[in-house]
């Protein structure tokens, strides 16, 4: 049946949600986000469908649209039986087209447009297997999940052999990784209890929520007032104690050493990790920080703006991140991410993805079971974050029980909403902003 199957049509939509009246998402360089994606749908001529996105906060959401537009016939009129088996020769095509690489190459709104489309073909390919993605990850041969990555610019950390050598070498402990994963799930951290905008009477009641929902690992936004962080730091400390972890994360506001004094400040509170401490592609900045980190015990995270592979190789490469923060829909989409994944396996880096944002939670989670079955079997010192945001807009949102997340059986890559949400958030002509 798959080898007949065309898609005829895409469909692209902007969709909005007004958070930043609530300052939910707030940090210090995003004071006033309202969560946001592109949604794709790709119609076949079947009833199958595939759905996917990319995350926005708000306006400039029409420029990514705009830009899944520009890409689209890339994909109309193939059949998925083609893309598929030649899935990293299509995605470069997608990410090389002469013309519209120009306003990238491989990173911003056309990167980002990318993903989405990216992300709808594995939603719609797990479909036609009946399977979730992770599930349709962890069954693809090595040699299979190999050929859908494009190696092009990080064949000096690792080949195509390498990468298929490192996934052989796991075959024999999947099925039971599988079979534990299902049954007990894989841990996760909340932010939901540390946006900068939010009082502290509301992080005190968070923090209590979430310590009886079974959590164990807590982030707070910091970056913009020095004793204010103090103050939120010792806070959220005095409620969760010092036998949970806590994470900080200062959304890119810092130069590198105004990073590090300012850290020397927090270590007190024994955070896990300080993520995005300065610019997303500063490399050497990173790595400046990491070293003046080491004393304290201190990981430095990043990721979740991270353009493409090149930066992540160069990090890894660098020993400038402890915490290897992959988004979903950041990069250009599953095929990219697998070989982030790969990279950090090799170098001995751990995933831990971002995941606050709109559907992110959602899609994040199949990469992550996947990594843990078939890649590197332990989630020691290992989290995706978790934000309990706009899941109730999705037909399979993610579920979480006692702080961990549990693998679902639903085809597709979790990121179905529904038509209701179209009707109502749809940007500008959906009810929500009709009345803005």
């Amino acid at each position: 049946m798959s080898k007949d199957i065309i898609i005829e049509k895409l469909e692209v939509k902007d969709i909005r949600f007004p958070t930043s009246k609530q300052k939910d998402g707030s940090d210090a360089m995003h004071t006033d986000p309202d969560y946001s994606c592109a949604y794709v749908i790709l119609h076949t001529n079947s009833d199958i469908k595939g759905y996917g996105l990319t995350f926005t906060l708000g306006k400039g959401t029409e420029i990514v649209v705009t830009a899944v537009r520009a890409l689209q016939y890339h994909v109309i009129g193939k059949y998925t039986n083609y893309i598929f088996n030649n899935f990293a020769s299509v995605w470069r095509s997608i990410t090389s087209d002469s013309q519209l690489r120009w306003i990238g190459p491989e990173k911003g709104v056309i990167h980002l447009a990318t993903a989405a489309i990216i992300n709808a073909l594995w939603d719609l390919w797990a479909r036609i297997e009946k399977k979730p993605v992770w599930k349709l990850l962890i069954d693809l041969t090595p040699e299979q999940l190999v050929s859908t990555i494009d190696f092009r610019y990080i064949t000096d950390v690792i080949t195509k052999q390498e990468a298929i050598e490192l996934l052989k070498k796991e075959i024999p402990n999947k099925q039971e990784r599988e079979k534990e994963l299902i049954k007990n799930g894989y841990p996760a951290y909340t932010t939901q209890v540390g946006w900068l905008g939010y009082s502290d009477e509301k992080i005190k009641s968070l923090c209590k929520e979430y310590l009886s929902k079974g959590f164990n690992a807590f982030k707070i936004k910091v970056g913009q007032n020095l004793n204010n962080d103090i103050n939120r730091c010792r806070l959220v400390r005095e409620c969760i104690g010092f036998d949970n972890y806590l994470m900080v994360d200062a959304n890119q506001v810092w130069d590198v050493n105004e990073a590090i004094e300012w850290m020397k400040k927090l270590a007190e509170f024994k955070p896990t990790w300080i993520e995005e401490p300065t610019a997303p592609d500063d490399i050497l900045g990173h790595t400046t920080i990491a070293r003046a980190m080491d004393e304290y015990n201190i990981g430095v995270a990043t990721g979740e703006m991270c353009a493409n592979r090149v930066i992540f190789k160069q990090l890894l490469q660098n020993k400038a991140i402890t915490y290897c923060q992959i988004d979903s829909a950041r990069v250009g989409g599953i095929n990219e991410l697998l070989s982030i994944y790969l990279m950090a396996k090799k170098l001995g880096v751990k995933v831990c993805p971002h995941a606050g944002g709109v559907g992110l939670c959602e899609m994040v989670q199949h990469l992550q079971y996947w990594d843990y079955i078939s890649l590197t079997g332990t989630y020691e010192g290992k989290w995706i974050e978790y934000v309990d945001q706009q899941h109730e807009h999705f037909k399979h949102p993610v579920t979480v029980i006692n702080g961990r997340y549990m693998p679902g059986k639903e085809p597709g890559y979790s990121c179905e909403m529904f038509d209701e949400t179209f009707k109502k958030n749809e940007f500008p002509n959906g009810e929500v902003w009709k009345n803005q």
